[in-house]
């Protein structure tokens, strides 16, 4: 099974303009009430009327596209707002109608070529960048640090009291998932529905195997040398469910010395404890051995490894959205 990428809609984007057909993005700026698409979603539109991406489900696209193609044609930026109706709607799946408000960049006229190139490379790298355009003065910036909240909730939108709109590009959430154990075949489909790009670790092909984790892609490589090979950045969590220390020591390891925003442990507090003493031998400090959380998962009685799966989720997303505790 292969590794779940972005949308890839910038980078159409980019491809119909260098093809020389036009291009703008259309890009979802501000809502009210239920809006279809959350702030930050994109459409990608071409000089023919080809499209990549959403800005509203279906309900808008065919009026976004009309003023797209003539932005093209003019090389004018453009804001567009649009009432959905409840009708249109319930037809994508909402309760309720809502408002949504569109910005349009043509790529090259008014999105310069290069930063849209350059935005696409630091996707590609998986480093996280904002693209900052302040629609009062008609400047653009790309910002690889601040807005860390922003980054933490993946939250585009305009800062406060500003007509300044701060778009987010975050890589895909990982999970890097070492031992095949019954909690893992319950963690590993959990987290898919979180949105999560899931990978198993385990050389025992007996355990790690497509009959005891259908669906899933698995390593069957020493968990280090895969870990290495994969790497482990701000967008990644890393859950060890072995509490075999010659598997998790070396990925511990390579962990504390990565920038990955969750790292977690099976084991008792006793197994945890032998585990920060083999690690101090190894000279981590005590503050690097405290971003381990172990025992891994939320103190919430869980007995069952679907339980203890679902704790370690909850632990996660506490983690990613409100820091480390």
């Amino acid at each position: 099974m292969s590794e779940p990428t972005f949308d890839l809609i910038p980078e159409q984007a980019l491809a119909w303009h260098r093809a020389g057909t036009g291009a703008a993005l259309a890009t979802v700026i501000e809502t009210w009430g239920s809006a279809p698409r959350r702030v930050g979603s994109q459409l990608a539109i071409n000089g023919q009327g080809e499209i990549v991406g959403s800005v509203s489900g279906g309900c808008v696209e065919g009026a976004v596209i009309v003023d797209a193609i003539e932005s093209i044609a003019m090389g004018d930026a453009r804001e567009l707002e649009f009432g959905v109706s409840d009708g249109d709607a319930f037809a994508v799946g909402l309760a309720c109608g809502g408002t949504i408000r569109i910005l349009i960049e043509p790529v090259g006229a008014v999105l310069p070529e290069q930063m849209l190139a350059d935005l696409i490379s630091a996707r590609a790298a998986r480093q996280p960048v904002a693209y900052d355009v302040d629609l009062a003065t008609n400047t653009r910036a790309l910002h690889m640090n601040g807005f860390t909240q922003r980054f933490a909730m993946d939250r585009s939108g305009f800062e406060e009291g500003t007509r300044r709109f701060i778009a987010i590009h975050n890589p895909p959430l990982r999970m890097i998932v070492v031992g095949a154990v019954h909690i893992a075949q319950a963690l590993m489909p959990m987290a898919q529905m979180a949105g999560y790009d899931p990978v198993l670790l385990d050389p025992r092909d007996s355990f790690a195997s497509a009959a005891r984790f259908p669906g899933q892609r698995i390593l069957n490589d020493w968990p280090a040398d895969a870990v290495a090979k994969i790497g482990l950045d701000t967008r990644t969590a890393l859950v060890l469910l072995t509490h075999d220390p010659k598997l998790d020591d070396p990925v511990l390891e390579i962990a504390l010395r990565s920038d990955a925003f969750y790292i977690g442990a099976l084991g008792s507090k006793r197994t945890h404890a032998k585990r920060a003493a083999r690690l101090e031998e190894a000279g981590f400090t005590s503050v690097d051995i405290a971003r381990i959380h172990g025992p891994v998962g939320l103190d919430i009685g869980a007995s069952s490894p679907s339980e203890i799966a679902v704790s370690i989720m909850a632990q996660i997303t506490q983690v990613l959205r409100k820091g480390h505790p």
